[in-house]
């Protein structure tokens, strides 16, 4: 077992989730140090942080080498699927997350897809292609809405629903002819939309034994009532309440254990968080996709209820002694509300300079998400999502009370967020 003050750790990554990491480890018994690349303003105040990307694997692992880094958090999907961990683990350093052919269930949509099928973990009907003629014509035949998903790692935006024919045959060509997700759209799965209400359900697995962490529900789309394009998520809270006992364990038996023993018997030894996206159909729970790292913004949810230390559970994880620990969650309820930069997704402004009003409360967290510290030490606005805000109470709508409240504390010119967080949870509680 790890010893008190022990790990010098190093989180990869530059987002809310990141800070969430980082600030886990600051509160951990079992950390010495811990420092960030390539972080961002707040987390740049909380511990050093070298401006070395994510997608940087040589120079990582220079810097953890250098450092005397016992062990690695890996926040982001790109560098687990470019061979991060792959990398560390050739130089005897420690790492949560998985290695490339983990990671590949969230860098393929085709292979996971074909994973699902293998293994009888339901999921919704679906079809690949890498050339436009074949995918309209199987349009021809496919009922609408339809669901059109860019193949590869797209930031959490390579999934159009389409409710026309048109919309759907222009998803096709924008993906495979001009490239509107780069190369993670060469190949595109088109696939069955699914109905009902979709839920987030994070596993820290360690070979076939793994835990279920608290559930949540993450809003993805821009606008209020889940109106306009998909985001990277604009606001989660937890525990999701439409997930009851029985769901749960129906869940487990049919999608995360068969998921977990599935993975093994491919020979893969999965390290990491495996975060399921399920909708919950009329006919029962089933998986819209594999990410195979913490959720954003779940994470920034999800670990304000754990009692049990994060990262003392992460570290277990990597080092193949789950097993011994057992997981302790708060009966609190945490929400998370996204301050976006207006015209997020698609262009925004960066830049502009933000005032955080003090606040003191140990159950409300700003986290940074995309913000960088200006040469005057200012903060300012670096990237869409710019800030998540969480708040812990002892019922839902105390806890959408407090984030909304501590909104206010955070002031950009842009500033943009959904009024409506939680709301659907609140409705059915009232």
């Amino acid at each position: 077992m790890t010893k008190d003050n022990e790990l010098n750790v190093l989180v990869v990554g530059s987002g809310g989730r990141e800070h969430a990491l980082v600030k886990s480890c600051l509160s951990s018994s079992i950390v010495k140090k811990v420092i960030a690349a390539p972080g961002n303003g707040g987390i740049a105040q909380d511990c050093p942080c070298f401006p070395i990307t994510a997608e940087e694997i040589p120079s990582l692992v220079s810097l953890a080498q250098s450092e005397q880094i016992d062990f690695v958090i890996v926040g982001p999907e790109v560098p687990l699927s470019l061979g991060l961990v792959d990398e560390l683990e050739k130089h005897n350093i420690t790492a949560y997350g998985p290695k490339a052919d983990g990671a590949r269930l969230e860098a393929s949509k085709t292979f996971t897809k074909e994973f699902l099928l293998k293994n009888k973990i339901p999921s919704g009907a679906a079809a690949a292609f890498d050339q436009v003629e074949p995918a309209l014509n199987y349009l021809q035949t496919a009922s609408l809405p339809i669901v059109i998903k860019a193949d590869g790692l797209a930031a959490g935006k390579g999934v159009i629903i389409a409710t026309s024919l048109s919309e759907a045959e222009e998803a096709v060509r924008s993906m495979i002819e001009t490239r509107a997700f780069g190369d993670s759209g060469s190949q595109i799965l088109i696939e069955e939309c699914l109905f009902g209400e979709e839920i987030s359900i994070h596993l820290v697995v360690s070979g076939r034994d793994f835990v279920t962490l608290p559930t949540s529900q993450d809003h993805k789309r821009i606008g209020e009532n889940d109106t306009g394009p998909n985001t990277g998520g604009m606001g989660a809270y937890s525990p999701a309440e439409l997930v009851g006992d029985n769901l749960l364990r129906v869940i487990t038996e049919t999608i995360s254990k068969p998921s977990v023993e599935g993975i093994a018997d491919e020979g893969i030894d999965f390290r990491g968080t495996l975060f399921i996206g399920i909708m919950v159909t009329p006919t029962g729970p089933k998986v819209l996709e594999f990410n195979t790292r913490f959720g954003d913004p779940e994470t920034q949810v999800i670990l304000p209820r754990l009692v049990t230390d994060p990262i003392k559970l992460m570290h277990c994880a990597a080092t193949r002694t789950l097993s011994s620990i057992t997981l302790e969650i708060k009966p609190e309820y945490a929400l998370c509300v996204v301050l976006a930069s207006q015209g997020y997704p698609n262009s925004y402004p960066k830049g502009e300079t933000v005032t955080i009003e003090q606040n003191s409360n140990s159950n409300q967290f700003i986290f940074h998400a995309g913000t960088k510290q200006a040469e005057d030490g200012s903060i300012q606005t670096n990237r869409g999502r710019v800030f998540g805000v969480t708040a812990l109470a002892s019922s839902l709508e105390e806890a959408a009370r407090d984030a909304y409240a501590l909104t206010e504390k955070v002031s950009f010119t842009s500033k943009y967020l959904r009024s409506d967080i939680g709301a659907k949870q609140l409705k059915r509680t009232n």
